[in-house]
């Protein structure tokens, strides 16, 4: 008997509907609560916003008409949540708008996202272009380095009134050769080399030597440049995707290790993130020293004054953390005004992400298709939890965006990327997927 494999676009659009009209809501709350009225901007917010959404959607009916429905939905409506919050804090800053750019910004990350579901028509095509990949992913590392420093780190590249981090596209491309190099080599990884103990064997180095320079390349390139929350990224990228290929848990205890004496290493011998560290440990240290709330005691202050259901859209205080509201301390503002409801729903929307892309990885019989599905949700998901766990006092804060909430138009280009790859490997995965099932008889 022959079953269809649905395809789903139908609801994609409604749920993509939803999205926008949850997004021009917001934009409307935040209006109302400030002055008392909509503001005048909302049906334009709608409406381009509506046409940006509807366009991906199209570009996913024609190219990719068995991908995976809620994906899409789920990018748009945290684009849209971001673009709500930016708002609302640049009405505490009027000398410095930021969500003008940021919608320019998104409208660009659609657009690749479009070439993308457009152009490749195969996601196997990428692993031919493995060590272009990670060739070009080093050097858009190292040319930062060259630039003044912004906050303490060497992460961008600013020329004129333009500026993008180049670091944001790196991780892509490193994810791709990361796939593709240990889904070549992923029988010799796994048994050839030395056994220590009966859940670890050391590969040989001709097999682990090249994949391990490139990583710690990239690492040491990233602690020159101070960006510590990518240099984290790129670790926990390169011990998951090495589990993965191997399936030896004992690469999850040295990750773990190695993670723990760096982290120790680097606190204790680089100032800079020395006093982020001390920051984490005494919180309200400045405080009691007369200068008042720092960043992180501002940001716990607003979870505290949010609660359970929040102050509202629009009335919160969530500006007092200073210059980095917008960006890494944007999460305050969410769980502030939206309470501990808000932020988990939030966080419930990009575990759905996650959720996917491993799916769509774990029904892909090609290894590389399987590696590269896995990394690029393990990007989404350790970007979460390092931002989440910086500006909540569970770990050290670094500097990073969080996914399509945040101010940084390289992050959200990124993630529109990092989407439509998924959504190109999650086609390929449900169109595997047999479309004739045997009846069998009773």
């Amino acid at each position: 008997m022959e079953v269809p494999v649905p395809r789903r676009r139908g609801t994609e659009l409604a749920l993509i509907v939803v999205a926008v009209l949850l997004s021009v809501y917001g934009y409307c709350d935040v209006g109302l609560a400030r002055n008392g009225s909509v503001p005048p901007g909302a049906a334009g917010y709608g409406a381009g916003l509506g046409v940006l959404a509807l366009v991906a959607h199209l570009a996913v009916r024609l190219r990719a008409p068995y991908a995976d429905p809620l994906l899409l939905p789920i990018a748009v409506l945290l684009n849209g949540l971001g673009l709500v919050l930016i708002y609302r804090l640049d009405l505490e800053t009027p000398g410095d708008r930021a969500a003008p750019t940021q919608l320019v910004w998104s409208t660009i990350g659609v657009g690749l996202f479009i070439v993308v579901v457009a152009l490749l028509r195969d996601h196997r095509t990428l692993q031919r272009y493995a060590y272009l990949s990670v060739a070009t992913a080093l050097v858009l590392m190292i040319v930062p380095i060259f630039f003044p420093a912004v906050n303490g780190a060497r992460i961008w590249i600013r020329f004129g009134g333009f500026s993008i981090q180049p670091g944001e596209f790196a991780k892509v491309l490193l994810a791709v050769f990361y796939a593709s190099y240990l889904a070549t080599h992923r029988r010799a990884l796994t048994y050839t080399g030395r056994s220590l103990g009966r859940r670890l064997k050391l590969p040989t180095g001709r097999v682990l030597g090249p994949i391990a320079a490139i990583w710690l390349l990239s690492v040491g390139v990233l602690v020159l440049e101070r960006d510590l929350g990518t240099s984290l990224l790129f670790f926990g990228l390169f011990v998951i995707l090495l589990y993965v290929a191997t399936g030896r848990t004992g690469w999850l205890a040295v990750g773990l290790l190695l993670a723990a004496v760096g982290a120790f290493a680097v606190g204790s011998l680089e100032p800079h993130v020395h006093s982020r560290v001390a920051d984490w440990l005494h919180p309200f240290a400045s405080i009691d020293a007369g200068r008042g709330p720092g960043q992180l005691a501002q940001s716990l202050f607003a979870f505290a004054a949010g609660g359970l259901l929040g102050t509202g859209l629009g009335l919160g205080h969530s500006i007092l953390i200073g210059f980095a509201a917008k960006s890494d301390f944007v999460l305050a503002t969410a769980g502030e005004e939206l309470g501990l409801a808000g932020l988990t729903a939030i966080f419930l929307l990009y575990a759905l992400v996650v959720e996917r892309g491993f799916r769509a990885g774990l029904a892909l019989r090609d290894p590389f298709g399987r590696l590269l599905a896995v990394g690029l949700a393990s990007i989404v998901a350790l970007q979460v939890f390092v931002i989440a766990g910086g500006v909540t006092g569970l770990i050290p804060l670094t500097g990073m965006a969080m996914p399509f909430l945040a101010q940084g138009g390289s992050s959200v280009v990124t993630n529109w990327i990092i989407v439509a790859l998924l959504i190109r490997i999650s086609d390929a995965a449900r169109t595997a997927v047999p479309r004739v099932r045997e009846a069998v008889s009773s």
